[in-house]
């Protein structure tokens, strides 16, 4: 593999994409719906979306690859230097809101992405991970999460898990509510230490292993007796997820500030989802164990390894 070979990257990410789509239709039954475009700035993608399955109410995952010549301010603002510079950035971003009110909702995102101009070293890096955002919430399942989070790092040093853990924690946090989106998971960006071949090594593992982090918890939590009390409380908390894609989240503003193709972007969106007025959880009900266990920054690992 040659230095900064783009060519492997954008390889492996269609392949990624055929392997969850793969994985999800299996589970569900229903197909994905493909939709290529182009980009009018340079570039395009490919979006596949399942919608109303038996499993997945909706799921949208997708590849894109686009370049230009001017970066989004979305982009220059915490790294002036690229300004100016030539751009190219490609990568997988999925999200499965599933039917079921106790299989939770997932997003994984990898990305790379590069930048060039005359005469000097480019500058480059990749990102991603992946996160879970439970309704109902269940010690196992958050274990298990979370242990194949630590599988994926676990050939790149003893450190990485822990680090990477903690941004998740602190990224995926709603800020005007003080409030975590959910149990976290792994979050890492502008990783270029080490060299381009064991960075794209450690992008693998992460997107290698989201299947075997989510899976399980979908197989045993997708036939769970619900009723509308739990239905209307995913919607309610599918909030959450909105207000963090659409206020945050660095991919969604830097798709939308880049040109990207709107539908693509927003696909992350749930299909139903309720707003109410100031309320909260009556103390002891499982909606209110969402909040006193499960969104709050955890150790699970620790906790339940301790106890074994």
């Amino acid at each position: 593999m040659s230095e900064l070979d783009t060519t492997v990257v954008e390889r492996y990410l269609l392949d990624l994409q055929d392997h969850i789509c793969n994985a999800l239709s299996a589970i569900d039954g229903a197909p994905f719906r493909e939709d290529t475009w182009d980009r009018p700035g340079g570039g395009g993608g490919r979006s596949r979306v399942l919608e109303e399955g038996t499993v997945f109410e909706k799921a949208g995952i997708n590849f894109s690859k686009v370049y230009g010549t001017g970066l989004p301010p979305s982009a220059t603002a915490h790294r002036p230097e690229l300004a100016g510079r030539d751009f190219e950035a490609m990568g997988v971003s999925l999200v499965i809101h599933p039917r079921n009110p106790y299989v939770p909702t997932s997003h994984a995102n990898v990305r790379f992405f590069i930048a060039r101009k005359p005469d000097a070293e480019p500058v480059w890096w990749f990102g991603g991970g992946f996160d879970l955002t439970p309704y109902y919430g269940f010690e196992e399942d958050a274990v298990h999460w979370h242990r194949v989070a630590r599988e994926a790092c676990a050939p790149f040093g003893d450190d990485v898990y822990p680090r990477y853990k903690k941004w998740c924690d602190a990224y995926f946090h709603l800020k005007h509510r003080n409030e975590p989106r959910g149990i976290g998971g792994l979050f890492f960006d502008d990783l270029n230490v080490g060299g381009f071949e064991q960075c794209f090594a450690f992008l693998r593992s992460v997107g290698d292993h989201y299947l075997p982090a989510y899976l399980p918890i979908v197989e045993r939590r997708k036939d769970h007796p619900y009723g509308d009390r739990e239905r209307e409380f995913q919607c309610y908390r599918r909030g959450r997820y909105v207000e963090f894609n659409l206020v945050y989240d660095r991919g969604t503003l830097f798709g939308l500030q880049s040109g990207g193709r709107t539908e693509s972007i927003l696909m992350s969106l749930p299909p139903q989802v309720t707003w109410r007025y100031d309320w909260h959880p009556a103390p002891g009900t499982p909606e209110a164990r969402l909040y006193d266990i499960f969104l709050r920054p955890r150790d699970w690992l620790s906790d339940f390894d301790a106890a074994d």
